[in-house]
């Protein structure tokens, strides 16, 4: 019994290392229903088992310079305005990895024109859906966007 433990122990070891290692480059055809990602892991590696890197932003942690200028706690509100970006895209994302998304216009959060807009994410074995909708007085959406970030957004539309 102790044998299969050690066995099955090595097994998931070994299929969480090879998770880690980016996947071959492919060439592929242009089709307007599939986008391809490539890896983009964030600067200076992730630390995923680590919770106070969770509420982070490893990809923009200073403010770029359109942001409050001029503001004295610019930094801190920078922050404060996305507090799970690392969260997001690299523990319950798919950021750092390659992957393919399959849908209606799966490059894009919104549909051009308007109304409803689905995608799923494939990456090995993993489905990662995705919908949106935008009406005439609402725009919302749902699960892993278009970068493999998880995201979650509803708000009202501004009539012009």
């Amino acid at each position: 019994m102790i044998a299969w433990a050690r066995i099955t122990l090595s097994v998931i070891i070994m299929t969480l290392l090879t998770q880690c290692v980016s996947p071959m480059k492919t060439k592929h055809t242009p089709d307007p229903d599939v986008f391809f990602h490539s890896a983009q892991p964030p600067p200076g590696g992730t630390q995923k088992w680590n919770p106070l890197w969770w509420v982070g932003n490893a990809d923009d942690p200073v403010p770029p310079h359109w942001y409050r200028p001029g503001q004295k706690m610019r930094s801190t509100l920078w922050q404060l305005r996305n507090p799970m970006h690392n969260f997001t895209f690299y523990v319950i994302g798919i950021h750092d990895k390659e992957f393919v998304r399959l849908g209606k216009q799966p490059g894009a959060v919104f549909r051009k024109g308007g109304g409803w807009n689905w995608a799923v994410i494939h990456h090995g074995w993993l489905r990662l859906p995705f919908v949106s909708y935008e009406g005439e007085n609402i725009r919302w959406y749902a699960l892993w966007r278009e970068k493999g970030n998880f995201g979650l957004k509803l708000h009202r539309h501004r009539r012009e």
